[in-house]
């Protein structure tokens, strides 16, 4: 299995979270590319401490949207959003080599993130950027999202992601962050479903609802107050339900070595 938490969330001299310390515990990192949060030297510093601890790097693309923090729908023309993601996966991917590593996946942030679960023209943007610029990278998303679906036609691997800190509708879909109990806190009872669906494959919707769930990568969000806790108490316990912890490309990486 594979731990992923979301990180570079900063700005010039403000930080959102503590990288270096998430990074210590995760196997693959969501790198802000500047688009919904993140700098050059803020990506740069990410890659840098990722690459020294093996952590495998992802594009974390999102709209142009530093205000919202990314976190509202835009209503952007598809060959525009093509642009802006070639962009931002080309700009961590320099970043990334210059630390000695490389970009060796790439996930969508926040309202695009959701957006994508339906929206069959944005989605079909995203695949279109991330084919242009490297056809053999992985994706990573939500079960079911309508742009898995085009980016396994596409040729692109395909990866799913749960959740860890979220809670889910009975469809699925992650509960809208508006709602009250939409993210959890508590990291005993966050570390006990992420080894629910690492070991079993499920795990409860908000109305006790069980959903099964094919999982390659458990997501921490970098922003959730006690997020470093979080996933600690999380990588402790998948670990002692012998759950092995690696980064979901290791295979790719062999594969296009």
């Amino acid at each position: 299995m594979d731990l992923n938490a979301d990180v570079g969330e900063g700005f010039g001299r403000w930080e959102l979270t503590d990288d270096a310390a998430l990074l210590d515990v995760v196997t693959s990192a969501n790198v802000a590319c500047g688009f919904h949060a993140g700098d050059p030297a803020t990506m740069l510093r990410a890659c840098e401490l990722a690459a020294a601890r093996g952590v495998a790097v992802g594009a974390h693309v999102g709209y142009r949207d530093l205000v919202g923090f990314g976190r509202r729908f835009v209503d952007v023309a598809p060959a525009a959003l093509t642009a802006d993601v070639l962009y931002q996966i080309g700009a961590l991917d320099a970043c990334a080599r210059a630390a000695g590593t490389r970009v060796a996946y790439v996930k969508p942030h926040g309202a695009l993130y959701n957006a994508l679960v339906r929206h069959e023209a944005q989605a079909d943007a995203v695949v279109d950027a991330v084919r242009a610029y490297d056809p053999t990278l992985p994706v990573l998303g939500l079960p079911g999202a309508v742009w898995l679906k085009r980016a396994e036609v596409a040729g692109l691997p395909v990866r799913f992601e749960g959740f860890a800190d979220r809670a889910y509708e009975p469809t699925g879909a992650l509960v809208d962050r508006r709602r009250p109990g939409a993210v959890l806190h508590d990291p005993g009872e966050i570390a006990a479903r992420c080894v629910e669906m690492a070991t079993e494959g499920h795990v409860r919707a908000v109305d006790g609802r069980v959903l099964r769930l094919r999982v390659d990568s458990l997501c921490v969000h970098g922003d959730t107050p006690g997020a470093v806790a979080i996933a600690r108490a999380v990588r402790r316990a998948l670990t002692e339900a012998g759950v092995a912890l690696r980064p979901f490309t290791a295979d790719q990486r062999k594969l296009s070595a």
